[in-house]
């Protein structure tokens, strides 16, 4: 009896070893390639543009702050809120906004410091998923309104935060994905003229292979996660 009990566990764990391998492999081929980018970016631009300016502007938060896409929103959320003056800014993050060290408050506090006004910017700070957040800036804050709002996120949660909202009864919304930005300068370097081992290979101008390569898996990974969601979210009917 036990044994072949240990037999089917061997093929199943055999099998799944062959898979994960398959998959590490099919991620480490795309990573050569501009695939994940343009996954990615197809994600962030997914939303369709407003015909008119936004009345509100609605920066859904990410993890905590300081952290690449807190700061990030933040910065892109700023810059919006400078170009549209006339607009409301919700900050959607869970958190105590009593705390100023909260990261919720931590999100306004960088807008503030870029010069958007604190009177501007409210906090819904309770939804801890995007369906969630939706929901409860209609309710809150729009029960009898619909009023042109553009969201600003990550580019791989552009397109179902957008479609999130449409469902929660926002008929016009708008998306601002916060694409990062390559450093202008050459990173590349000499390793003979830096010092140590000549034994191992100069790879200073190789920048595909100290960068490129990882930041494609990191794509990869979050593309293929937001992926995901999205099916989650559209078997759940929440887009």
């Amino acid at each position: 009896m036990i044994k072949p009990i240990l037999l089917w566990l061997k093929k199943s764990f055999k099998a799944l070893f062959l898979f994960l391998g398959l998959i590490g492999f099919i991620m480490l081929i795309l990573s050569f390639t501009s695939l994940p980018f343009w996954a990615d970016y197809y994600l962030g631009i997914s939303a369709d543009a407003l015909e008119e300016d936004p009345e509100v502007i609605i920066v859904l938060g990410g993890s905590g702050m300081p952290s690449p896409n807190g700061l990030i929103r933040s910065y892109y959320g700023a810059e919006a809120a400078l170009v549209y003056e006339n607009a409301k800014i919700i900050i959607a993050l869970p958190g105590d906004t009593l705390d100023k060290n909260s990261s919720i408050r931590l999100m306004a506090h960088e807008m503030i410091i870029r010069g958007v006004d604190s009177t501007r910017i409210v906090y819904e700070n309770e939804g801890t998923n995007t369906r969630w957040e939706a929901l409860n800036v209609k309710s809150r804050f729009f029960p009898n309104s619909n009023p042109a709002v553009l969201l600003v996120s990550s580019p791989a949660h552009m397109y179902r935060s957008v479609k999130t909202f449409q469902k929660a009864g926002f008929t016009n919304v708008g998306g601002l994905p916060s694409f990062g930005r390559a450093n202008e300068t050459s990173l590349a370097f000499d390793a003979a003229q830096l010092g140590g081992s000549n034994s191992m290979p100069d790879v200073g101008k190789q920048i595909s292979i100290r960068y490129s390569i990882w930041t494609r898996l990191h794509l990869q990974i979050s593309v293929f996660r937001e992926y995901m969601a999205i099916a989650y979210y559209w078997m759940m009917g929440w887009i």
